[in-house]
């Protein structure tokens, strides 16, 4: 019998879904989040439900049904392949949802799970974090869109996320902000990969070419010696490089930017989620951005699989990004 009932007035009741790399994190974030109680976390590995317990003094259960009625807003950490599932299952029981990237694993998941958060009323955003610190910097409030656009991310295997390839895992992160950048359409996709610890990709090059003109070159690996991640935006009036390990800016381009702090975009993914519910604030990152980075995503693994030269896909309408 589940040790949780109807769940009382005041503080709103938080959860989170899986306790891994991530799902610890999340849950230390709602502890401190004045407003909010953190009433259980569920996974299904003893271990992790252990020291969970041990942790955050909250219930620790195995299975997340559980929890289904009994909290007004949940972190979904699990698995790639397990988000539309269990996302779907709280925004049917009313729970407001902060579902860690990708969204989902496809578009037809990805718009059904929009759908429903809108029929309901209900807060769905996904853990783009990045974005917060691409905000932080004030880039987004210029609307200059660059002409070329070179992203990279490398890091050493880890076996985490190998239930998708590394364009869902890693590459998708660059793929937001991208976006971000440049709002129109995408109308071409060139792509190549390996697999080494993984049997999906883990090593990809892509090539992704926007309405208007602009590319975007993004290398992502999690099978690299080294650790790096950063952006290159090329102008007419200049280039913008980010390094998001050292947190340095490069710019000679007439337009002003902030210093690229060292904050805590988890903690302002999670308080910026807890704002929307309690507050009616928009997220910064809506559903219909991560499904337009899905979207592009699932282009460029299938570009990769299909190993050919550039083809054209049936353009996605573009979003208007957050300013």
């Amino acid at each position: 019998m589940s040790p949780f009932r109807l769940r009382p007035k005041g503080a709103l009741k938080a959860a989170v879904i899986g306790a891994g790399a991530f799902g610890r994190h999340h849950a230390s974030k709602y502890r401190h989040i004045d407003g909010v109680e953190l009433v259980a976390i569920a996974d299904p590995h003893p271990d992790v439900r252990k020291t969970s317990l041990a942790t955050h003094g909250v219930p620790a259960v195995a299975d997340w049904r559980e929890l289904l009625g009994v909290v007004d807003l949940v972190s979904v950490c699990t698995p790639a392949v397990t988000h539309a599932q269990i996302v779907r299952a709280f925004l049917n029981a009313g729970s407001h949802v902060l579902v860690e990237k990708p969204i989902a694993t496809s578009i037809e998941e990805a718009d059904a799970l929009i759908a429903l958060a809108d029929r309901a009323g209900l807060t769905l955003t996904v853990g783009h974090q990045e974005r917060f610190v691409f905000a932080g910097t004030g880039l987004l409030e210029h609307k200059e869109v660059p002409l070329d656009i070179s992203c990279w991310r490398m890091g050493p295997w880890s076996g985490r996320g190998a239930d998708v390839s590394v364009v869902l895992d890693l590459m998708i992160h660059d793929l937001d902000l991208v976006h971000q950048l440049v709002p129109s359409a995408v109308t071409a996709v060139d792509a190549r990969s390996r697999a080494l610890h993984s049997r999906l990709a883990d090593e990809v090059n892509a090539q992704v070419t926007f309405a208007g003109g602009a590319v975007a070159h993004l290398e992502t690996s999690r099978i690299s010696d080294a650790r790096r991640r950063g952006m290159r935006a090329e102008y007419r009036d200049g280039v913008i490089e980010i390094d998001f390990v050292t947190r340095r800016i490069h710019n000679t381009t007439p337009r002003a930017l902030k210093p690229l702090e060292q904050s805590d975009p988890l903690g302002m993914s999670v308080a910026s989620f807890v704002a929307s519910v309690r507050d009616g604030a928009t997220t910064l990152v809506r559903p219909e951005e991560a499904r337009r980075a899905l979207h592009t995503a699932l282009l460029i693994d299938d570009a990769a699989d299909r190993s050919s030269a550039a083809y054209a896909p049936a353009a996605y309408p573009a979003v208007a990004a957050a300013r």
